[in-house]
């Protein structure tokens, strides 16, 4: 794949680099975090949560609404889903990775996306960056083989299990796969309870 630096003019579109937030104290404190073969994400850490930046990031970029931090490590190479919230996620690379990223705009009428359209951004350890609501995202992919960790930052409550099911669904509440996640997946990827909308190759970063 062609991989775009996310300082480029390219990534305006999907996101900002944060540059008005320390994260050198977290960061450091998620080294400690475990990095497994396959993909993990918590998404919320008490240590990470008690580092002054949370207040910070709860009083002024997010305008003073309560947020978590948590975290996705792990090893990965594939695409295999895109998901989306109502509200941007700030996400800062501990270690150099990729985000594959698209718009919600490209998704059809009956929840098609053609992963033709998604764009690789790669983001050196030490970046933070925003990613807008509309911007399609999953998890990323290591660069190198020791693996990826990478802090999430969301509105609180965000990612958790839903209260019911919503499989009769024929609207868009039929890609609801946790709270305040919409997810479409490639049907490779073999994801219970998702809704298999991507078409095309299942991407991979070589």
């Amino acid at each position: 794949m062609n991989l775009i630096p996310v300082t480029d003019v390219k990534f305006k579109k999907y996101g900002r680099v944060v540059k008005d937030v320390d994260f050198k104290e977290l960061i450091e404190e998620m080294k400690k975090t475990p990095c497994p073969e396959d993909v993990v994400y918590v998404a919320s850490v008490p240590e990470l949560e008690a580092l002054p930046v949370f207040y910070e990031l709860v009083e002024r970029t997010y305008g003073e609404m309560p947020v978590q931090i948590g975290y996705c490590n792990g090893k990965n190479k594939l695409l295999n889903a895109l998901e989306y919230h109502r509200s941007s996620e700030i996400d800062v690379a501990v270690s150099d990775l990729v985000l594959m990223l698209g718009k919600l705009a490209d998704i059809t009428e009956d929840f098609q996306y053609d992963s033709a359209n998604v764009e690789a951004f790669l983001v050196p350890a030490g970046t933070a960056v925003e990613v807008f609501a509309d911007t399609l995202h999953y998890a990323p992919c290591n660069t190198e083989e020791s693996g990826f960790r990478m802090v999430v930052i969301l509105p609180k409550g965000t990612n958790l299990d839903l209260m019911k099911k919503h499989e009769n669904a024929t609207d868009e509440e039929k890609l609801l796969f946790g709270t305040n996640k919409w997810v479409i997946a490639h049907p490779d990827a073999k994801i219970e309870g998702a809704f298999n909308g991507i078409i095309g190759e299942n991407l991979k970063l070589d």
